[in-house]
C-alpha cells in the first residue's frame, strides 16, 4: 500500500496544493512537546478530501469518465468529487443528508454536481447511491472504503514528512478510516518509528471500539458537531488497514473539539471544521500525551457561519 501511497503522490503533483505547516508556541509551552498542524484546511476545496478524490477519479477510463461519477458525503468528500470531476469534465452526482452544512452544499452546486439530498433518519446514503449506480450506470467513488482514495488521502502525511523529516508522533481525525488508514500507511513507510494515534468525538466512538475490540462496530447518525465524522463506521477496507497500521485510538468530547477550534481560530488565526479540529481537542485535552515532534492533520476548514458563531 505505501508504494500506492508514494505513486499517488506523483500523480497529484501540479494537482493538488502543496499546504503548509504551522506551529503555535503557545501550543508547545501548554503541553510540552513540538506540534505541527498540517493544513489541509488550505486544500483544494478546503479538505484533505480532494487528494483522494483526484486520486482515483483520475485513474478512471474515457469509457468509465463518460458514464459519470456518484458517491456520497456529507459534504467535503462531496465538493472534492465535484470539483475534480468539473476540473476533468465528467458528471458528478452526490447523494448529501438534508441536515448537511449549507457551505458545503452550495459549494458542491457551485462546482457543477448535482445533489440528491436524503432524510438521515429514514434512509441510507449508501443504498441510495447503490440504487443510482444500477440505474444509471454510473461509476461509484466512495468517500473512503477504496483503495484509491485511501492513497490520495495518505499523501498529506507523505507531504508532511517530507516537509518536516521525522515525527515521534501523528494524530490523524477519523470518521471512515480512509485519511486514517492512508496516513498511517504514509507515516509506517515514510518513518517507521513514528506513532500513529487517530482521534474520533466520544460521541461517534465506533472506531475507536472496532479497534479495541477487534470487531466492527457501527453508530447510527451520532450526534457530534463533528460532521466528518458521523460514518456508520469504518469499512471494509479501511478497518483492517487501521487494525494493522494504527497504534492507538483516542476520543474527545464535544467541549473539546469546540475549544479546540476556538484555540485554533483565536491563536492561529485558522478556520477548521470540528472533525479537522479533533487532533489539538485530544492535545488540549489531555486526552493525548505529547512528546518530542508530534504532527497533527487538521483535515479542513469548511464550517459554516453558523456552527462557527455557535462555537466562537
Amino acid at each position: 500500500m505505501y508504494e500506492l501511497v508514494k505513486a499517488a503522490g506523483e500523480r497529484l503533483r501540479g494537482q493538488a496544493h502543496v499546504t503548509p505547516v504551522m506551529s503555535s508556541r503557545t501550543l508547545n509551552r501548554l503541553v510540552g512537546a513540538e506540534i505541527y498542524f498540517k493544513c489541509e484546511n488550505f486544500q483544494r476545496g478546503g479538505a484533505f478530501k480532494f487528494r483522494g478524490a483526484f486520486n482515483a477519479i483520475s485513474q478512471l477510463s474515457q469509457s468509465q469518465r463518460s458514464k459519470g461519477v456518484v458517491t456520497y458525503s456529507s459534504g467535503n468528500h462531496a465538493q472534492a468529487v465535484a470539483l475534480v470531476c468539473k476540473l476533468l469534465n465528467i458528471r458528478a452526482v452526490v447523494v448529501m443528508p438534508d441536515n448537511a452544512p449549507e457551505t458545503k452544499r452550495a459549494a458542491t452546486e457551485e462546482y457543477g454536481a448535482k445533489i440528491i439530498l436524503y432524510d438521515p433518519e429514514k434512509s441510507s446514503r449508501e443504498q441510495i447511491a447503490r440504487d443510482l449506480r444500477e440505474q444509471n450506470g454510473y461509476i461509484m467513488i466512495p468517500p473512503f472504503d477504496h483503495p484509491d482514495v485511501i492513497a490520495g488521502q495518505g499523501t498529506a502525511t507523505l507531504e508532511m514528512i517530507e516537509q518536516l523529516g521525522h515525527l515521534d508522533m501523528l494524530l490523524v481525525p477519523c470518521g471512515g478510516g480512509g485519511l486514517l488508514s492512508g496516513s498511517a500507511i504514509a507515516a509506517k513507510g515514510a518513518d517507521p518509528g513514528c506513532l500513529v494515534v487517530g482521534v474520533e468525538p466520544e460521541l461517534a466512538d465506533d472506531a475507536t471500539r472496532s479497534f479495541y475490540t477487534k470487531e466492527l462496530h457501527h453508530a447510527i447518525n451520532p450526534p457530534t458537531i463533528a460532521d466528518g465524522t458521523r460514518t456508520t463506521s469504518l469499512g471494509k477496507i479501511t478497518f483492517p488497514l487501521v487494525l494493522e497500521y494504527v497504534d492507538e485510538m483516542k476520543t474527545v468530547s464535544e467541549a473539546a473539539i469546540k475549544d479546540a477550534v476556538r484555540f485554533l481560530f483565536y491563536r492561529m488565526k485558522l478556520v477548521v471544521e470540528p472533525s479537522g479540529a479533533l487532533g489539538p481537542a485530544a492535545l488540549l485535552s489531555r486526552r493525548v500525551t505529547a512528546e518530542g515532534r508530534v504532527g497533527v492533520i487538521l483535515s479542513g476548514g469548511n464550517i459554516d457561519a453558523p456552527t462557527m458563531k455557535m462555537i466562537l
